[in-house]
């Protein structure tokens, strides 16, 4: 049976006035209309509002998500993809949990510190699979042997390094300025020194980053929502991507 608008707030924990919102966007548009004027939504209209919820939570905008609902039609698929992200998400997030639990009962106990067991869940392997799957078994276990050579400050100083590079490619997408200018092209060159830093990058050996690979990366800022959301969503990712473009062209 149909849910009608207050139910499906109810059960999805969000307003009757976001779901007319949705609706009048063209994101959510109810399964019928009754002829008190009600909303009712089906089990596919469900489905949709759960990827859209779940797109919300990566920090999505309302035309990203429809950018990627259009083009992820197989719902069966985006759902199991996103699935899997969740469980290993999940298993950082209470490896993490336990490693701070840990670290309050040895402060609050007068008991020593353990390093190694602080930062667990802080776990740059999780995307393991992944990282091979798309660019190769020597690329990742270059870039991972390098990082477990760090020590726990370097780590923490390239860590601080990558979110500030990140904040400020956010920060570039929304500013309003365009993708060839002097200051979007200095960040594009900022990114790519800090590409070429890392061992297993296809072309850190010469100093000069592969553009092939540099141009697939930008492509999957875009195109992949987990990393689109750093930059504010596909609209700063495609930001990104373009100024990526531009220094690609001019180098």
């Amino acid at each position: 049976m149909d849910l009608s608008i207050q139910e499906v707030a109810k059960v999805a924990g969000v307003t009757s006035r976001t779901l007319r919102h949705y609706d009048d966007v063209g994101l959510l548009p109810p399964t019928r209309i009754g002829a008190n004027g009600y909303r009712f939504y089906d089990d596919d209209a469900l489905v949709r509002l759960q990827r859209i919820l779940l797109l919300r939570e990566l920090g999505l905008g309302l035309d990203e998500i429809a950018s990627v609902l259009d083009r992820e039609t197989d719902e069966v698929i985006a759902l199991r993809a996103h699935l899997d992200w969740l469980t290993a998400e999940r298993e950082r997030l209470y490896r993490q949990h336990a490693a701070v639990a840990r670290t309050i009962h040895s402060l609050e106990g007068g008991g020593g510190i353990v390093a190694k067991d602080m930062f667990d869940g802080f776990d740059h392997t999780q995307y393991k699979d992944e990282v091979t799957r798309r660019w190769g078994k020597d690329t990742y276990e270059a870039s991972s042997s390098w990082w477990t050579s760090l020590s726990d400050e370097e780590r923490r100083a390239r860590q601080a390094e990558t979110q500030e590079l990140t904040r400020a490619w956010a920060d570039a997408a929304t500013s309003g300025i365009a993708p060839d200018s002097d200051e979007a092209q200095a960040l594009a060159q900022r990114h790519v020194d800090w590409l070429s830093s890392i061992p297993g990058t296809p072309g850190h050996d010469s100093g000069e980053v592969d553009t092939g690979y540099l141009l697939g990366l930008a492509d999957m800022y875009v195109a992949d929502p987990r990393f689109g959301a750093n930059y504010g969503g596909e609209t700063g990712a495609t930001w990104v991507r373009e100024t990526i473009r531009v220094w690609v062209d001019r180098h």
